[in-house]
C-alpha cells in the first residue's frame, strides 16, 4: 500500500473513531511516578536532587508541580533512581 492510501486509511479509521463508529485499537497510558516522593525520600532539596542526577532544575520543578509529565525514559530513569539511588548516582558519576 502506498504512503497516500494509507494515510487516508489512517484518517478515515480516525474520524470513524471521533463519530464513535469505532474504538481505538488500544491507547497507550504512561505509567506515572511521583517526582517530589522519590526526591524527598532521599532527603534532596530540588537543586541537589537535579544536579546528582543530571536532570534540569526547570523540568524537575515542572515535574514537581505538575506542568508537565515526565516522558518514557525519564519515567524509566526516575523509577531507577527511586529503587537503587546509589548505584544510578555513581553510573552517571563515572560518565
Amino acid at each position: 500500500m502506498s504512503f497516500g492510501k494509507e494515510l487516508i486509511q489512517s484518517a478515515n479509521e480516525a474520524l470513524a473513531i471521533a463519530r464513535g463508529d469505532a474504538e481505538p485499537a488500544g491507547a497507550f497510558v504512561p505509567e506515572t511516578v511521583n517526582v517530589a516522593a522519590i526526591r524527598r525520600k532521599q532527603g534532596l532539596s530540588q537543586a541537589a536532587f537535579a544536579k546528582r542526577y543530571g536532570l534540569s532544575l526547570g523540568t524537575l520543578r515542572d515535574w514537581e508541580q505538575e506542568r508537565r509529565a515526565p516522558d518514557r525514559s525519564a519515567v524509566v530513569l526516575l523509577s531507577l533512581i527511586d529503587r537503587e539511588p546509589e548505584l544510578v548516582a555513581k553510573t552517571l558519576a563515572l560518565s
